[in-house]
C-alpha cells in the first residue's frame, strides 16, 4: 500500500475524526513529510499529521480476517477504516497491525485513515538522533514524522500462525522454535515444520497444538566431522541459513502457511574474548546511522541491501546501528549476506517515570520483532548515558540500567547485552569505549596491552568514569566501540568531524594509521569505526551521504581487515590472543564482491 496518500497537517490538533479533516496535500508513503522523497519536504514543527487512502479490498473469505500492517509510524498512531476506529499504537520504531474486517461493507473498497502524533520537542520519547531544535545541530539530524516504513494489506484465516521465534542451541545441535497461534482453537490443530539446507529438506516434524503457544526443540542431523559442522554454522564468512516452512493444519487441511528461516549460531564471552560459535572472533565493525539525504530514516530494499554490501566491501564484519531500530529488511540482508549487528535502542533525552515507561515498552517490542535474526549478536539499551545523565551519582539511573540489562537478558539469554555503551560501563557483558583521539600512538598506549587497558580504565574521559558500580572491566571483552570520526568532504561542503583532512590521500593515510594501531591493540576484542557514511552536517563517513567512496575501496578494506583478517600475527604460531581460531582461515577470506549476489534460502 505504499504510494500516494492524501495528507494534511493538524498543527493545533483540532480534528478528532477523519471526516473532520481537510486533506489538502498528497504524500508519497512511506517517506516522512520532512523528506524530499515524500513530495512535501517541510522540515518545520508539525506535531500532528493525517493520512488517508481509499484501498481496494474484498471481504475476507470463509470467516477470515483482513489486516493492515504498519512497519513503523513515528511516534503514536490511531487508525480508522470506513470511519470506524480500528486500532492504535505508541512507539516510533516498531510495527503494529489493525484488523479492518468488520469495517468492510462489501463494496470492494474502504477508506483508510491514520492520525500520527509526534511532538518534535518531546524529550521523553525515544527519539534517537532526531533533533528537537528547528534545524539540525551538532550530532542531531532532521526529524521523521508519521509513516516511515512500508504499509501492506494481508488476508488471513481466522485461526492462523501469528508469530515465530527461532533460538539456536549450537551445543546440542538444535533449533528452538516457539510458535504462537491466534484465533479459535479446534481439537485437531497441528503444526508441521519442514527445514531445508541449501534447498534440501532435512527435517519434517508435526506437533499437536493444545494451546496458543507451542515450544519445541528440533534436533538437526549432526554431520559429525568438524569441517562439515562448520559448513552449517552461520558466520559473516559463511552466512548459512536454514530455510523453513511452517503449516497450520486442521485435521488434514492446511489452513495457514508461513515461510521463514533460521540459523545455527552462538554468541558468548571467554574472559576478555568475544566468542562466535565457541571460537574467539575479532569484531571489525562500523558505526551506521541509517540516514539517506532524500528520505531521512526511510529507505528502499535496494538501498538497505546496498549498505550491507558496501559495509562488507569496506572490510568490516559487523555494524553498530546507532540510535535507530532499522527497517527489518536491513536485518534480513545482514542475515543473508553475512554481517554481525549490535542493535541499539534510540534514546530518550530526559529521565522521568513516563520516559522510563515509554522506552521500556518499546524496547520489549524491538526485541520481540528482531530476536530471531542470527545477525544480531548484542543488544544495546543505552548509549553514552543519554537520558540517564546522573548515572554515576543517582541510584535510580543505575537501577534503570540494571533493570533493562536484566530484562533484556531475561527476554533473550542467548546474546550479549551492553548496558550503557561508551563510558560509565556497568551491568554489561562487554565494555564499550568511545575515544576519538587522532594520534595512533595514543590508541596503542591506552589499549595496546591488558596492563595499559587497566591503567586506562582508572582514568576519566571528559569528566566521565569508564567503569562504575564495581564493574571489573578486565574480566570481560573490551571493544573500542567508537573511534576515528575523520572528516573529509568530496565537495568541500561545510561540516564537521572529530578531526579533519583535506584530500583523499590524507583520509587514507590517517585511516590506515588508526586501523593499524587498533589491530595492534591486543587488549581489545574488537572495534567500531565512526562512521559508514556522511550524515547531514557530519562529514566523517568513509562514504558520502550518497554512498560514494571517499578513497580507494581496496585500500580502505585492507586497512579494515588488518593483518591476516584480524589475527595480528607475529608469525603463524602467534595468533591474536583475542582473535579467532586459525581453522577459520581457509573459510571465505575474501570479502563480498559487488558482483556476488547471495540469494535467500530456498523454501
Amino acid at each position: 500500500m505504499d504510494g500516494q496518500w492524501q495528507f494534511a497537517y493538524d498543527d493545533e490538533a483540532r480534528w478528532r475524526q477523519p471526516a473532520d479533516v481537510t486533506f489538502d496535500r498528497t504524500i508519497q508513503v512511506p517517506y516522512p513529510p520532512e523528506s524530499l522523497r515524500s513530495g512535501i519536504h517541510d522540515t518545520g514543527f508539525h506535531p500532528v499529521v493525517w493520512y488517508s487512502r481509499r484501498i481496494a479490498v474484498a471481504p475476507a473469505e470463509r470467516g477470515g480476517r483482513v489486516l493492515v500492517h504498519f512497519g513503523a509510524v513515528d511516534y503514536s498512531a490511531r487508525v480508522w477504516a470506513g470511519g470506524q476506529f480500528v486500532g492504535q499504537h505508541e512507539g516510533g520504531h516498531t510495527p503494529f497491525s489493525v484488523d479492518i474486517t468488520d469495517a468492510l461493507d462489501g463494496s470492494g473498497s474502504v477508506e483508510l485513515a491514520v492520525r500520527a502524533e509526534d511532538d518534535p520537542q518531546a524529550l521523553t520519547q525515544p527519539r534517537g538522533k532526531q533533533d528537537w531544535q528547528p534545524e539540525p545541530h551538532l550530532i542531531w539530524y532532521p526529524r521523521t514524522t508519521g509513516i516511515w516504513q512500508t504499509v501492506w494489506l494481508e488476508s488471513v484465516p481466522a485461526t492462523r500462525l501469528d508469530s515465530l521465534r527461532w533460538t539456536p542451541h549450537v551445543d546440542r545441535w538444535e533449533l528452538g522454535l516457539t510458535v504462537e497461534v491466534t484465533g479459535p482453537l479446534t481439537p485437531d490443530l497441528r503444526v508441521r515444520v519442514r527445514l531445508f539446507v541449501d534447498g534440501q529438506e532435512v527435517i519434517e516434524d508435526t506437533y499437536r497444538l493444545t494451546e496458543r503457544e507451542l515450544g519445541r526443540r528440533i534436533a538437526l542431523p549432526d554431520p559429525g566431522l568438524e569441517d562439515a559442522r562448520n559448513d552449517l554454522l552461520w558466520t559473516p564468512e559463511n552466512p548459512q541459513l536454514i530455510g523453513a516452512t511452517l503449516e497450520l493444519l486442521d485435521g488434514d487441511t492446511v489452513i495457514d502457511t508461513v515461510q521463514s528461516y533460521a540459523a545455527l549460531r552462538s554468541v558468548g564471552c571467554d574472559g576478555p574474548r568475544f566468542l562466535l560459535n565457541g571460537q574467539g572472533y575479532v569484531l571489525r565493525m562500523v558505526l551506521d546511522q541509517g540516514y539517506w539525504p532524500d528520505s531521512l530514516m526511510a529507505a528502499t530494499d535496494e538501498e538497505l541491501r546496498r549498505d550491507v554490501e558496501l559495509t562488507r566491501r569496506l572490510g568490516f564484519n559487523g555494524a553498530r546501528k546507532h540510535q535507530k531500530v532499522e527497517d527489518p529488511r536491513w536485518l534480513y540482508w545482514c542475515d543473508v549476506l553475512g554481517l554481525l549487528v549490535w542493535e541499539e535502542m534510540p534514546s530518550a533525552n530526559r529521565f522521568t517515570p513516563g520516559a522510563v515507561e515509554k522506552l521500556t515498552r518499546e524496547w520489549m517490542e524491538v526485541i520481540r520483532r528482531d530476536v530471531s535474526h542470527p545477525c544480531i549478536v548484542a543488544w544495546v539499551p543505552f548509549n553514552e548515558s543519554w537520558g540517564i545523565p546522573d548515572l554515576n551519582t543517582n541510584p535510580a539511573h543505575r537501577d534503570y540500567v540494571k533493570t533493562l540489562y536484566h530484562l533484556t537478558r531475561t527476554l533473550d539469554p542467548t546474546r550479549l547485552v551492553i548496558g550503557n555503551d561508551g563510558w560509565e560501563n556497568m551491568s554489561t557483558d562487554m565494555v564499550g569505549l568511545h575515544d576519538y583521539v587522532r594520534d595512533p600512538a595514543v590508541l596503542r598506549e591506552r589499549y595496546g596491552t591488558p596492563q595499559a587497558l587497566a591503567v586506562t580504565f582508572r582514568q576519566p574521559f571528559g569528566g566521565r568514569a569508564l567503569l562504575i558500580d564495581g564493574l571489573a572491566g578486565a574480566e570481560i571483552p573490551t571493544v573500542l566501540s567508537e573511534f576515528g570520526g575523520v572528516a573529509y568532504s568530496l565537495d568541500a561542503a561545510e561540516g564537521w568531524g572529530y578531526s579533519r583532512v583535506t584530500d583523499r590521500a590524507g583520509l587514507l593515510e590517517i585511516y590506515e594509521a588508526l586501523l593499524a594501531a587498533v589491530h595492534n591493540c591486543r587488549a581489545l576484542a574488537g572495534f567500531c569505526y565512526t562512521q559508514l557514511t556522511d550524515t547531514f552536517q557530519e562529514k566523517n563517513g568513509l562514504l558520502t551521504a550518497r554512498r560514494e567512496p571517499k578513497a580507494d575501496l581496496t585500500r580502505l578494506a585492507r586497512a579494515s581487515r588488518g593483518p591476516r583478517y584480524g589475527w595480528d600475527l607475529k608469525d603463524d604460531l602467534d595468533p591474536h590472543p583475542l582473535g579467532y581460531s586459525p581453522r577459520w582461515s581457509e573459510r571465505r577470506a575474501t570479502e563480498l564482491d559487488a558482483s556476488e549476489r547471495r540469494q535467500p534460502p530456498e523454501r
